[in-house]
C-alpha cells in the first residue's frame, strides 16, 4: 500500500520549492512536468510513498530540480511567470491533510532574490 509523503512547501520570486518529509529514502522518482509533479519513492522499512500534484501555475520544467539528504527530497521548479506570487501549491482549492505550508522558509519578498539565487546555487553544486 502506497501512503503520501509529508510535504512542505513554499514560494519564492523565481521558484516554488516543495520538501517531501522522507528519511532515509531509496528509489526515488521525481517526475516534474510544466502543471504536474509526481514523487515516490520507498523508506528504509519498504513503505511506499507517492504523491501526484497538479500545479497551481506553470512551471518551467527544463529548469527544475530535486536533490535528496538523509531526511527529505527538496524540488525547486522554476516558475514560468517569475514575481507572480503562489496562494496555494494546488490547482484545486483545497489542502490535502499531507501538505503544509513551510512557514520557516516562507517570507516577504522584499531585497529576496539574492537569497534565492544563493539558495539555488547552493542545490546546484550538489
Amino acid at each position: 500500500p502506497r501512503q503520501p509523503a509529508k510535504t512542505l512547501w513554499y514560494d519564492r520570486p523565481r521558484y516554488v520549492y516543495l520538501e517531501f518529509c522522507v528519511e532515509d529514502s531509496r528509489d526515488v522518482k521525481v517526475v516534474i512536468e510544466d502543471h504536474r509533479l509526481v514523487f515516490s519513492c520507498k523508506n528504509a522499512d519498504g513503505v511506499e510513498f507517492y504523491n501526484e500534484i497538479n500545479l497551481y501555475g506553470r512551471v518551467n520544467s527544463k529548469d527544475s530540480r530535486e536533490k535528496r539528504s538523509d531526511r527529505s527530497i527538496t524540488c525547486f521548479m522554476r516558475k514560468w511567470k517569475e514575481k507572480v506570487a503562489w496562494p496555494r501549491i494546488t490547482k484545486e482549492n483545497i489542502k490535502p491533510a499531507w501538505l503544509s505550508v513551510d512557514f520557516d522558509n516562507w517570507r516577504d519578498w522584499e531585497g529576496d532574490e539574492e537569497v534565492e539565487r544563493a539558495m539555488v546555487e547552493q542545490y546546484a553544486e550538489v
